[in-house]
């Protein structure tokens, strides 16, 4: 059953061989096959799969570091920022992790075949509305080789066929990835062309999947916000987008203080690099009257934050550099912040709507009718009351894992799970009825 073009393949060799369209129709073709296969499995066999393959991706942990290592060499190569090579690298802990995910998701509830909504007609007509998969997914994606057994196991959960493609940076580790979530396919008896990896490195490779609309049904690009605007601006297939992480926190006139800078420390340093980071500080006027905001700089500042800041903040804060109008739109991804005292909740919620990403946006608060507001009123796909937007995860979310983060509002919007991987269709059962 297993496909030895898409297995043994040598990393970053072009499998297209002079017929780069032939070749990206034939995967899209394969996935297409074994994706009206897997549709019709049971979730007793998609799971089972699922757990195949976090055993095999365990036993083969010391193999896949030495793989790894070989992208980390080339990103080294290719100048790749610190925050790019965090996200390249797989050690034993991120492997186990990976492997974790890939069970919670197979322990999850089957989304396909869940009834939405159900009723009957006057004319006696039984309508059901019930969650099938999409079909073929098309996952682009760059670094983050872990990503690629998340997007694989919800995609399998949820019925999918999936096609791979991520960096070059990351080739030899997705490559050993994808034979092993291959090999726990063919253990449970399913397709392994459910489950494919782009093998040539070739940039046009993308553009030409782009092009096959009615093999491939949905694309969904996670990575820099250049990569994802050129995937919208080529595809003929719907994309599912995340453009940029620009995230804020707004620490409101009553609020826990102490509360507000530890969730301010967390939501910035923690891990920089991430969409999840805030890149935007939004505080009232009266903590820079009242202290609070000096004593954000310090901890921040302390911990090797460069604030940017606008004319407030740089009187409290000297060591701050003063804000440029860039910095208010920029996901910094890094240990860098723009910082902003504001008179009101009005004008926080009026700067974030205007500048924010939709991704995910915080309040400080121990007022409730200004956390009602700012729920109400930021347009976000997460809206955080009193917590680090560090939670906007999938798996903090209990889904398990993420293929990616849709600030877009239609199809999905947030963190998705193996649900927002279904759409659905109307089942209509009657007894001969005619229409008049």
């Amino acid at each position: 059953m297993t496909n030895p073009q898409t297995t043994t393949a040598p990393p970053g060799e072009s499998a297209a061989q002079g017929d780069l369209p032939g070749y990206c129709r034939r995967l899209a073709d394969q996935a297409r096959r074994a994706g009206r296969r897997l549709a019709t499995m049971t979730d007793r066999q998609r799971s089972a799969a699922l757990r195949h393959i976090a055993e095999a991706l365990e036993r083969q942990a010391p193999a896949i570091i030495e793989a790894n290592a070989k992208d980390l060499e080339t990103g080294r190569q290719m100048d790749l920022s610190s925050a790019m090579l965090d996200r390249l690298r797989l050690d034993e802990k991120r492997i186990a992790q990976m492997a974790d995910s890939v069970r919670q998701i197979a322990q999850q509830t089957d989304p396909v075949g869940r009834v939405v909504e159900g009723y009957t007609r006057p004319n006696g007509l039984r309508l059901e509305k019930v969650r099938v998969p999409i079909g073929v997914i098309l996952f682009i994606y760059e670094s983050r080789p872990n990503v690629t057994s998340d997007a694989a196991a919800l995609c399998i959960k949820s019925g999918n066929a999936i096609i791979l493609r991520g960096g070059r940076e990351a080739i030899h580790s997705n490559t050993l990835l994808t034979q092993t979530i291959r090999e726990g396919l063919e253990k449970a008896g399913i397709d392994p062309d459910s489950v494919q990896l782009v093998q040539t490195t070739d940039r046009a490779a993308v553009g030409e999947l782009l092009k096959l609309e009615g093999r491939i049904d949905l694309v969904i690009p996670r990575g820099g916000e250049g990569l994802i605007r050129a995937v919208v601006e080529q595809s003929r297939i719907p994309v599912i987008k995340h453009y940029a992480g620009n995230c804020h926190l707004y620490i409101d006139a009553r609020c826990d203080e102490q509360m507000a800078i530890e969730v301010t420390v967390n939501a910035k340093t923690q891990r920089p690099g991430v969409c999840n980071a805030i890149e935007t500080l939004l505080v009232h006027r009266e903590h820079a009257r009242g202290g609070l905001l000096a004593r954000l700089c310090e901890a921040l500042g302390g911990l090797g934050v460069e604030l940017r800041g606008d004319e407030a903040v740089c009187s409290v804060w000297p060591k701050a550099r003063p804000a440029t109008k860039a910095d208010w739109d920029t996901e910094f991804l890094d240990l860098v912040l723009a910082v902003r005292v504001v008179d009101s909740l009005d004008e926080a919620i009026e700067h974030i709507n205007a500048h924010g990403s939709g991704h995910t946006d915080g309040i400080i608060t121990s007022d409730l009718a200004s956390a009602e507001r700012f729920t109400g009123e930021v347009d976000a796909s997460g809206v955080f009351i009193n917590c680090s937007t560090r939670f906007a995860d999938g798996g903090e979310y209990g889904l398990g894992a993420e293929i990616g983060i849709s600030t877009d509002k239609l199809h999905a919007r947030g963190p998705m799970g193996a649900m927002d991987l279904t759409t659905y269709k109307w089942i209509v059962r009657g007894d001969g009825q005619v229409r008049q």
